[in-house]
């Protein structure tokens, strides 16, 4: 049986990062890779020009969607960029019994002010709990 994992991140069209960059990574080895999509953004490996946040209702059918028709075994977690969505998230994940869950809260694009420090509060609030993990991408987290 092949090893699923689901990204909820948003998506790169440049593909170094985000959703795009997660596929290609879980392909490489060896595992398949489903996704639901939190941002739409507008950039290049150089900058990133705009960024569209995906309604929570529609993640959340995302999410619900994949978890019902594939048997998730791991989620990795990338940018969220409004507190509503995180919530939405964990709340989701949490209904589905995700108990893989690693969280890279990679968000560089939406960090500037009081927008980007109370994102990543609502990161640390709802993923980092006793089974889940994260990654310190230290300069993309925005210190």
């Amino acid at each position: 049986m092949t090893f699923t994992v689901l990204s909820v991140a948003g998506s790169d069209p440049s593909g170094g990062a985000g959703i795009q960059a997660d596929l290609k990574t879980f392909s490489a080895l060896g595992a398949y890779g489903a996704a639901a999509i939190t941002a739409l953004t507008a950039q290049n490996t150089r900058t990133v020009a705009a960024i569209h946040d995906v309604p929570r209702d529609f993640v959340a059918a995302q999410i619900d969607t994949v978890f019902e028709d594939i048997e998730i075994r791991a989620v990795k977690i990338g940018m969220l960029s409004k507190a509503t969505v995180i919530a939405t998230v964990a709340e989701r994940l949490k209904a589905h019994g995700a108990r893989r869950v690693g969280v890279d809260p990679g968000m560089a694009a939406p960090c500037s002010g009081r927008r980007g420090w109370k994102t990543r509060r609502a990161v640390w609030r709802c993923f980092f709990g006793a089974e889940r993990s994260s990654t310190s991408h230290r300069r993309t987290i925005c210190s």
